[in-house]
């Protein structure tokens, strides 16, 4: 049983309400489940944010959603804030790290294609998985799906390079988001930590968010499609990759998240009407056969 506190206390029985059932659902479902989840909510909640960079800018979009994806999880888990010193570290530094990371890649966004963005930002958990290689074969699953992203990418033409910085930004904290994440997992229970986590990430944001967009923020239409960004962006993905890294190594989440590209290119095609090349295509083979490989040599 999933329990929604995490002070650590025992001999109490654990709340009963939406946090006990979304920990058991969670926790039933397999690890390379939850991370496909994640990634196909993740990247058409990303395409629907872009509708609102024109009206609110990147930063006023990152804060919109952390506002509301804060607001849904403390809802959902009710958390405890009594929590030992580690605790408070690590959960402070993964919302620290959430929250520079939605900033760093909407700045990105802003200024690139979907597919281009993604690409740029998965150097970050590449190199988790090409440092924590421990046998030849993920070596080659890592190195594929490295192709697959160099192809995807594609970078000729007139490509921002502001925008190239910002990715690259975000990859350095999606990187510590995966390790700060299986710290998380390991140090608090259910969905406690996310919460309080997507509480720090949005107070991170807050500050950029208000800077740039102002009073357009309370405009309802925008309110609305916020909502539904955080729901795809982040209350759904975060919850199923925190779930996924208590069951397997960030050295394997690492190689498993090589799809994202190719899901990010997807969405682009089917929501903002991007166009991929024959040299793109072959691009999401190289990242789909690395990551079937590394799921398969998982299951070995």
């Amino acid at each position: 049983m999933v329990m929604v506190y995490v002070d650590g206390t025992s001999g109490r029985l654990p709340r009963r309400g939406l946090g006990d059932i979304a920990g058991r659902m969670l926790g039933s479902v397999p690890p390379t489940g939850l991370l496909l989840g994640g990634i196909i909510s993740v990247q058409f909640g990303a395409a629907l944010a872009k509708g609102l960079f024109p009206l609110v800018g990147a930063a006023g979009s990152a804060g919109v959603r952390l506002f509301f994806a804060a607001a849904v999880l403390l809802a959902v888990w009710r958390p405890r804030t009594r929590l030992t010193r580690r605790q408070w570290v690590v959960t402070l530094g993964y919302g620290s790290v959430l929250g520079l990371m939605n900033l760093a890649f909407y700045e990105a966004l802003q200024r690139l294609p979907l597919g281009i963005a993604v690409t740029v930002e998965f150097l970050g958990p590449l190199a988790i998985a090409l440092a924590g290689s421990r046998r030849w074969l993920d070596a080659v699953w890592a190195l594929l799906a490295g192709g697959g992203v160099v192809l995807l990418a594609d970078l000729g033409g007139d490509i921002s390079l502001p925008g190239i910085l910002f990715a690259l930004a975000a990859a350095v904290c999606w990187a510590s988001y995966i390790l700060l994440g299986a710290k998380l997992g390991e140090a608090t229970a259910g969905g406690s930590g996310l919460a309080i986590g997507m509480a720090v990430g949005a107070l991170v944001v807050a500050p950029f968010g208000v800077a740039e967009a102002g009073s357009a923020l309370l405009n309802p239409t925008i309110l609305i499609v916020g909502f539904g960004v955080a729901l795809l962006s982040s209350v759904i993905p975060y919850s199923l990759e925190l779930e996924a890294l208590r069951k397997i190594p960030p050295r394997l989440f690492g190689v498993l998240m090589s799809v994202e590209p190719a899901v990010a290119a997807l969405a682009g095609v089917l929501i903002l009407h991007e166009t991929l090349r024959p040299v793109q295509w072959l691009a999401i083979l190289c990242v789909v056969a690395a990551s079937a490989g590394a799921t398969w040599m998982a299951k070995r």
